[in-house]
């Protein structure tokens, strides 16, 4: 591959692992994908140093930045996409959000519904011209479509690299929140502050 092949790097932190996959070309040149349920935050950016240098490239020669939006974890999504705009902005490269109904319906008939693993034995769910939401099995069931998964954290990041590759950019990536936080405002008073 010539060494002046658009050159991606992609990473995904929306599940329990942390992800990531350098594209030159048409090509993946380096991988890594660790399970792991917390500590995606200290563990994404030596990854993401790890896999340039398995990959024999520096920040420099980067020419786009790829990212996993969601849905999934919300925290993860956080960690990833604020990264992702942060090297974006620091190296003057454009960022490029995915999200994974797109990974999860690449290459597939376009009547297939992306299903994403969701809270309490829900999923996530984008019906053919459709929003993105919640269903259970039996709302899905009823929609009598082939279900269409996400691969693993592997095959998901080269994935979004590759999906990247052919996104010009735009609009800075955004998290995929299908539902609102589980977590809520604190009910107690705030304290007053003294001057």
């Amino acid at each position: 591959m010539a060494s002046d092949a658009p050159l991606i790097l992609a990473f995904d932190t929306s599940a329990a692992h942390c992800a990531a996959a350098l594209l030159r070309g048409d090509r993946i040149v380096a991988l890594g994908a660790e399970e792991m349920g917390r500590g995606q935050a200290e563990r994404l950016m030596p990854l993401l140093s790890e896999t340039l240098a398995q990959g024999g490239a520096t920040w420099a020669d980067l020419t786009r930045i790829a990212v996993g939006i969601g849905p999934g974890n919300f925290t993860g999504i956080r960690i990833s996409v604020s990264a992702a705009r942060g090297l974006a902005l620091a190296l003057g490269v454009p960022a490029v959000g995915v999200s994974g109904f797109d990974v999860a319906g690449f290459g597939r008939d376009a009547t297939a519904l992306p299903c994403i693993p969701g809270p309490r034995g829900q999923s996530y769910i984008r019906p053919p011209g459709g929003g993105p939401r919640l269903a259970d099995d039996d709302e899905i069931a009823a929609l009598g479509l082939e279900r269409a998964g996400l691969p693993d954290a592997a095959g998901l990041v080269e994935t979004i690299a590759r999906l990247a590759a052919r996104d010009d950019g735009g609009a800075a990536p955004a998290p995929l929140y299908v539902k609102p936080a589980d977590a809520a405002p604190s009910r107690d008073a705030p304290p007053v502050i003294l001057e």
